[in-house]
């Protein structure tokens, strides 16, 4: 018997007792080199380890619901001739030639293999959502061939996670629904609905098709949820923040040397922090039945990059003095334009702010990053007059837009918070109190 390579779980960052969720591979199956063997889950994404080597799996050390760290071994390997002769490439993957692995944690129910247990979804990482109930690779697969949108599938697996099984009854129900006559090709809660138009562009005119960018994909599917399930309501006010910018001027002014840009988004934050802590419901999600009222105050921003928007979290902004706020935002906003974010630097937000200060606009309705309960959009800065009651006086003002969730807010509310806000923006010095 040849060379047995053992192949351990590589660097996966920080993350600790991994949860496998899947196991893509069987003992005695030849899998190639970079072929995915498990699927693991942490609280924020799904990843698929691969196998360095062609070769025989001759023994699984792991099952689904086994739980994974940094160097756990995975598999043994028989490897294939060629590889097997490469043994500097050998070296590097296990530390001796054969080890004997652990079993594992528990074993299987009698007369069922590590690998036969039913295929296990898991959740894509989500855009400043965290319990997003959503599939794993192979379901994805499977779900492409059979060109559909697993947004319209109801998952029936652990945390609402959705099954091959779950895909195969939504295709056999849409057969059914379009045998009987029905226009949606969905089963969900929107079954009336016409199905999407399937259109030959090309027919008009020339066309160019290009991928969809990976973070719009998943930003899509959460956006997507949320729209559909929060019941959204927006409120507008606009905000004097003539001596606010004349401040935050002066602030660059004195700090231009230090390096330490204050932009507005630091500012609001700030402002933001405050009127979290007047109103706290704003400050809260919704689980089940119960209000989860944080706390802490940790304050996403939407940023744009080149492949679309992400929400970085400034943590604890309530801790942090202004400067340290505007160095903060400026950090992660370079890190998220160079593609560095990780999951920490998105996770645990209390609420979000969506600025297009810097490209136009006035007022808009934001959608909720759910498990949030609101999110503040701001638009263009305006000069505009204002009648002070003597006489009519220029005045530099901030369009806001305020979303949330009816489920938690009433308008009252909402109504206080955005007029709390503009007030705390017109005087900073509420802010401190």
């Amino acid at each position: 018997m040849g060379v047995i390579l053992e192949i351990r779980v590589p660097d996966i960052g920080d993350a600790k007792d991994v949860d496998v969720i899947e196991v893509l591979v069987k003992k005695g199956e030849h899998v190639a080199a970079e072929q995915p063997i498990i699927t693991l889950e942490t609280d924020k994404a799904t990843m698929e380890i691969p196998c360095p080597f062609p070769g025989e799996v001759s023994r699984l050390l792991v099952r689904e619901g086994s739980k994974v760290s940094e160097g756990t071994v995975i598999l043994e390997l028989l490897p294939q001739a060629e590889a097997a002769n490469t043994t500097s490439e050998v070296a590097a993957i296990t530390d001796s030639p054969v080890l004997p692995a652990p079993p594992p944690a528990s074993d299987p129910a009698p007369g069922r293999s590590h690998v036969e247990a039913e295929d296990k979804p898991t959740a894509v990482p989500a855009a400043g959502a965290d319990n997003l109930a959503y599939s794993s690779p192979s379901v994805r697969k499977l779900a492409r061939e059979l060109d559909v949108q697993l947004s319209d599938v109801r998952g029936t697996g652990a945390k609402g996670r959705i099954t091959k099984a779950d895909v195969h009854a939504y295709v056999k129900a849409s057969v059914q629904q379009q045998r009987k006559g029905g226009g949606n090709t969905g089963a969900g809660p929107f079954a009336e609905l016409l199905p999407w138009p399937k259109v030959d562009f090309a027919r008009f005119g020339p066309v160019e098709r290009l991928p969809l960018p990976r973070i719009r994909k998943i930003s899509g599917a959460n956006l997507h949820r949320n729209w559909v399930t929060i019941p959204h309501v927006t409120n507008h006010e606009d905000a004097d923040i003539t001596d606010l910018e004349a401040f935050r001027l002066q602030l660059n002014r004195e700090h231009e040397r230090a390096g330490i840009k204050v932009t507005m988004v630091a500012l609001l934050i700030k402002a933001v922090v405050a009127a979290l802590k007047k109103y706290p419901d704003f400050n809260s999600s919704l689980d089940g039945d119960e209000v989860v009222r944080k706390g802490y105050f940790h304050i996403g921003f939407a940023a744009d990059t080149p492949n679309g928007l992400v929400v970085p979290v400034v943590r604890d902004a309530d801790k942090k003095g202004l400067l340290e706020l505007a160095a903060e935002v400026s950090e992660l906003a370079a890190k998220a334009r160079a593609g560095k974010l990780s999951s920490v630097d998105m996770s645990g937000g209390c609420f979000s702010i969506s600025s297009l200060g810097g490209i136009g606009g006035t007022y808009f309705t934001p959608i909720i990053n759910a498990p949030e309960v609101a999110i503040l959009g701001v638009g263009r800065a305006r000069n505009q007059v204002t009648w002070n009651g003597r006489e009519a006086v220029p005045r530099l003002t901030l369009p806001m837009s305020l979303s949330w969730d009816h489920r938690v807010v009433d308008g009252a509310q909402a109504g206080r918070f955005n007029a709390f806000l503009a007030e705390i923006l017109a005087d900073f010095r509420r802010a401190m109190l």
